[in-house]
């Protein structure tokens, strides 16, 4: 009696408890969402620290053992590797002839295949067993592995048609259990909260609870359980906090397999809490698909896409009220700014006049030095008016003086191609008009004269064209010649003939051959590339001594 009323004080204690113990362990549970990846980076090191095992020189019969392990770690973590390791086993069980460890592999794989949501599989393997021959150390895994079977299935097609096999093989499981054991008072309160004896299912609970480590695998499960009854008693508060405990017990130790984040979700949807439903079913999905577990999956989908929904709703919903708080700040911001301004004119009013006239004596000072500006580049135009006039007028003299002589030799070359058609020279005239060296000579004549009219012009060209040049790189006439065509080519640019096509007719050259002069100079210049021609069209700016 006396032991009846110590565990109704423990629960009275602990329900009146959570509700300030309840934000702490949700805090808790939000800390450790938020270092999940630190979890599973250590079950991965506990997995690869048994991995190295595999790599010794050991027997099957250890590998079996070291396989059993990893599938046992993989089994709430990563189903299809814990699959993996358990079909290996099956393996090394034939290999070795072994009836045990064959019925052991399958025991654990048919757990694994209906976690997984392969229920066909699970049952075939289940059913091919003979229990009759089976050692009496596996039929409780045995029992287990049919209990499990019928509770995932049952609960992936939603239906209660499976109860009687849940109850039966739940009950052959007891029979094989040692009482008093962890194993033992959870299967057996999962019983009890089946047939509605909450209380009792409650008080072993709690009892085992008290000599159990805390954030443990059995621990998460003992919570659980206990966070389900409470809610079943509609004590929402506890119930919040025991599935708290068993959410952050399953992440410290990485258990993707994880019930009570997903059914935390809907408790705080049920509250109107969209934030905290939306994160804890967010983790609870994720764990999920990481884990492979197929009917969990599809559970937290379901909820997940509610949850969504109404996450989203409130989101736009807050985004209207935000939108709406702007433009009520922005109401104001723009009458208090137009309070400021007002009170800043009448204050400063008289400073403003003085500003003003400051300003204006500035305004006068940079027109006169955009003034002086102006007039200096007036100057230089001017300057180069005047050597554009002065070059128009050497070439229009020049040009004449060419016209002349150009039109007294095409007079004379007509007048002795008369005389040899007068004369019947057929053979001689031929001869002169398929010849070319007329018009050869008369380029020669041509490039000579413009060379010498440009010299004169602009005498220090071939100089200042050098000095733009790399040392290495300098060009020089031959003996007798003013310019060679490289020169020739930037003497027309000089004079503003850039057109390469011009350039090209002038000098009677390709295009591409006039390009590659252009471009050969620019890769030789001591000064920029870009800025090169420019230059060389500024040479001689002001020439001194025009004739």
């Amino acid at each position: 009696m006396n032991r009846l009323f110590l565990l109704l004080l423990l629960v009275v204690s602990s329900v009146a408890r959570a509700s300030t113990e309840t934000p702490l362990i949700l805090s808790e549970l939000d800390n450790a969402i938020r270092h999940k990846k630190v979890y599973v980076a250590q079950k991965e090191e506990k997995i690869e620290n048994i991995k190295r095992l595999l790599t010794a020189d050991i027997s099957l019969l250890q590998e079996y053992h070291l396989n059993e392990n990893l599938s046992k770690e993989y089994q709430k973590f990563k189903l299809d590797s814990a699959i993996h390791y358990t079909n290996r086993n099956m393996e090394i069980a034939r290999k070795l002839q072994s009836e045990a460890l064959s019925y052991a592999a399958r025991i654990q794989l048919a757990t694994l295949y209906s976690s997984s949501g392969k229920y066909r599989e699970s049952e075939y393997l289940l059913r091919h067993i003979d229990r009759q021959a089976l050692p009496t150390e596996l039929l409780a895994a045995y029992y287990d592995a049919w209990y499990l079977f019928f509770r995932h299935y049952a609960s992936n097609v939603q239906t209660s048609g499976y109860d009687s096999q849940i109850y039966q093989y739940g009950d052959s499981l007891l029979g094989q259990l040692k009482p008093g054991t962890s194993k033992y008072i959870i299967t057996k309160a999962e019983k009890d909260i089946s047939l509605k004896n909450y209380q009792m299912a409650e008080e072993s609970l709690l009892e085992l609870l008290h000599t159990t480590e805390a954030d443990t695998p059995d621990y998460a499960m003992i919570t659980y359980l206990l966070g389900y009854i409470h809610r079943h008693n509609d004590e929402i508060e506890a119930a919040v906090k025991y599935f708290a405990l068993s959410a952050r017990a399953d992440l410290i130790n990485s258990l993707k397999d994880n019930a009570s984040m997903q059914i935390l979700s809907s408790i705080f949807y049920d509250r109107g809490d969209i934030n905290r439903a939306y994160k804890y079913v967010q983790s609870a999905i994720e764990d999920a698909v990481y884990c492979n577990v197929q009917f969990r999956t599809i559970q937290s989908s379901e909820f997940y896409t509610i949850i969504n929904t109404a996450y989203l709703g409130k989101e736009a919903k807050q985004k209207s009220q935000l939108q709406l708080y702007l433009a009520l700040i922005s109401v104001l911001s723009f009458f208090l700014i137009f309070a400021v301004v007002y009170v800043y004119r009448q204050m400063k009013k008289v400073s403003h006049i003085r500003a003003e006239l400051h300003e204006t004596n500035e305004k006068l000072r940079e027109l006169n030095v955009e003034m002086s500006d102006a007039n200096k580049q007036l100057n230089e135009k001017n300057e180069l008016l005047s050597e554009a006039n002065l070059i128009k007028e050497e070439y229009i003299a020049h040009f004449f003086d060419l016209c002349s002589a150009y039109i007294s030799k095409l007079e004379n070359y007509r007048k002795s191609l008369n005389k040899k058609a007068n004369d019947r020279q057929m053979d001689e005239l031929f001869r002169m008009l398929k010849s070319t060296k007329l018009v050869e000579n008369e380029l020669e004549e041509l490039y000579r004269n413009f060379d010498t009219i440009f010299i004169n012009l602009y005498p220090t060209f071939v100089e200042e064209f050098n000095a733009l040049l790399i040392d290495e790189e300098r060009v020089t006439p031959k003996q007798g010649e003013l310019l060679n065509t490289e020169l020739r080519i930037f003497a027309l640019i000089r004079l503003d003939i850039t057109d390469s096509v011009k350039i090209a007719a002038f000098l009677r050259y390709s295009l591409s051959t006039i390009y590659n002069y252009r471009t050969k100079a620019r890769n030789k210049a001591a000064v920029s590339r870009d800025e090169f021609e420019k230059m060389v069209m500024r040479i001689g700016s002001y020439p001194s001594g025009h004739h």
